[in-house]
């Protein structure tokens, strides 16, 4: 099985015609997700590749039956999008943008409705290997099995990945929740879904410096999770008040949102914690 998304999602694409949102498109076409159309205001009736463009969510909604967006709209106007989004049926939303401010966001997670689950801002996206990807993650180093991961990084997601391809341990999904301070699905969030998922054997959770959604979901894994969980940490290095890399990713001198907090919390709670990305494979493997 695989989580939130399978070869049958049905995808619109917000902000298709920029070269970002168009070059991607064509990446998930290729791997085989099912792109109905595209959403740009003031073109539509053109198309992208045979790719209908529509002005509106609703129009789109109006000729196609899509479930799914993902958004590359640009950081000012990607609230926007995402207010539209929420105004309609679809399930899932997936915002690549990086760099929408806080302040919008604070707006965007305050209307969220509930029968929408909404992925990032600032994220690669999610993809259930050999069905359907939505984002900027390379289809290439992910191959189906039991391994389900969610991650902060994308690039700590693809090294990881990498290392568990190669190692002949495939994937049900792989999700970027990603490094804002504020997101629409968190680790929590997640791990109830893999938890719920039978054919996910194993649980990657790959975390950084920052927040406090590591030690909650430790919390969590702890109290209500039988699948086991595999954990990395990046930023052990990290000096308190330098941002690294994220957003999100600023240890505050609080005694939380440390390395070594994250990883005592999330080794209280059973998991296995690597202190490389090769050290997680080995973790797998021997739960496996």
């Amino acid at each position: 099985m695989s989580i939130l998304i399978n070869k049958d999602t049905r995808v619109i694409v917000q902000g298709i015609t920029g070269s970002q949102g168009a070059f991607h498109t064509n990446q998930m076409v290729e791997y085989g997700t099912n792109v109905v159309a595209g959403v740009v205001p003031g073109k539509g009736g053109l198309d992208l590749n045979g790719i209908p463009i529509y002005d509106t969510i609703h129009a789109a909604l109006g000729e196609t039956d899509a479930n799914a967006s993902v958004v590359f709209v640009p950081p000012a106007f990607a609230s926007d999008a995402l207010f539209e989004a929420f105004d309609t049926s679809l399930d899932l939303v997936v915002a690549i943008t990086e760099g929408i401010p806080t302040h919008d966001m604070t707006k965007v997670n305050f209307s969220m409705p509930s029968h929408i689950r909404l992925l990032g801002p600032n994220c690669p996206g999610i993809i259930t290997p050999g069905e359907s990807k939505l984002g900027i993650l390379p289809g290439n180093i992910f191959t189906p099995g039991p391994v389900g991961l969610v991650s902060r990084s994308g690039t700590l997601t693809y090294q990881i990945v990498s290392n568990l391809t190669n190692s002949n341990l495939g994937q049900t999904t792989a999700i970027g929740i990603g490094g804002d301070p504020i997101i629409g699905t968190n680790f929590i969030n997640c791990l109830e879904l893999f938890e719920a998922d039978p054919d996910t054997k194993v649980v990657v959770m790959c975390g950084e410096i920052g927040g406090e959604d590591e030690e909650q979901a430790a919390d969590f894994i702890k109290e209500n999770m039988d699948t086991p969980v595999v954990g990395f940490i990046a930023g052990r290095t990290a000096p308190i008040g330098k941002r690294m890399g994220h957003a999100g990713a600023i240890v505050s001198g609080t005694g939380t949102g440390t390395a070594q907090s994250k990883i005592k919390a999330l080794e209280s709670a059973g998991v296995l914690v690597g202190q490389t990305p090769n050290d997680v494979t080995k973790h797998v493997q021997s739960l496996l």
